[in-house]
Parts: C-alpha cells; structure tokens; sequence
C-alpha cells in the first residue's frame, strides 16, 4: 500500500466487508480481459458469500479462474472545501468456489438475507422453498484483505 498512513488494521477492513451497501467483484473473463460484477454479500466467519443463477458470464469466468478480487467501500464524505473525499475501503483477494452443500448455501442465502432485508425475514422459508433449486451461492475464502481510509 503506497499511503501507509491510511492503512487500517484487518479487524477494521473485515468491518466495513460487514457493513458496505454493495460490493463489486473482479475476476477475469473468458477472453482474459478484466471484469467485474457488483453484489450482495454476507461474510460468515473468513469468507464471503453471494448469490445468483447458476449460469451466466461470472459463472464461466469463476470456473475458469478461481483468483478474485472484491472492493468493498464503506462510509463516503465528499468535502465541499478541498478537491478531496473522505472513504473508507476493504480489498479482499482470495479463492471462489461454488457452494454445493445444501446446509452451507442456506446458511449463507439466509446471513445475505438477513443482512440486506431483515425487515423480511418472514417470509425467508417461502422464497427458499420456490428459489433455492435455481439460485448458486459461491464463496470466496479470504485469504488477504487490505483496509484503508481517509477521514
């Protein structure tokens, strides 16, 4: 990290993987050109989790290349008087592998659930039961994670 004054301890970069609206996924397509996804996610314990169909672009681009990369931002300031903006951002870099066991895809739908609808969660099992045999859920062990911020 070229700003080492704005590196922030890993305890406080998996916080803001925790609380970030969004987070945006990078990996490389199949013609090896860069690409990236935004998502939900939910992190239980050292990895992170989403969810999405069990086809598609990222899909192939995950089967082919299992190095991924997630930016995840977190509280923003713009500052009306200095050509500057006050952040706080988390990098992840790991592995991604699709979620196959049943329990560990509930587990995680229902952490992503909880996390970006918890005023829904009543009708968690009623979605489950219509959407799960159609929905991929892939995780992404952590393996390093670099926060930084500047306030």
């Amino acid at each position: 990290m070229r700003r080492k004054d704005r590196q922030m301890p890993k305890e406080w970069a998996m916080q803001i993987v925790d609380k970030c609206q969004w987070a945006t996924i990078a990996t490389i397509d199949t013609d090896g050109m860069p690409y990236c996804i935004p998502l939900s996610i939910a992190r239980i314990d050292g990895a992170i989790y989403f969810h999405c169909a069990k086809e598609g672009k990222k899909t192939d681009c995950f089967k082919r290349n299992d190095d991924v990369c997630i930016s995840c931002v977190g509280d923003t300031l713009r500052l009306n008087d200095e050509f500057a903006t006050n952040y706080e951002s988390a990098i992840v870099r790991g592995k991604i592998s699709q979620v196959l066991d049943d329990e560990e895809k509930i587990a995680a739908l229902r952490a992503i659930c909880q996390r970006h609808t918890p005023l829904n969660m009543q009708n968690f099992d009623d979605e489950l039961k219509k959407y799960f045999k159609a929905t991929a859920i892939w995780k992404v062990s952590i393996q390093d994670i670099d926060g930084k911020r500047r306030k």
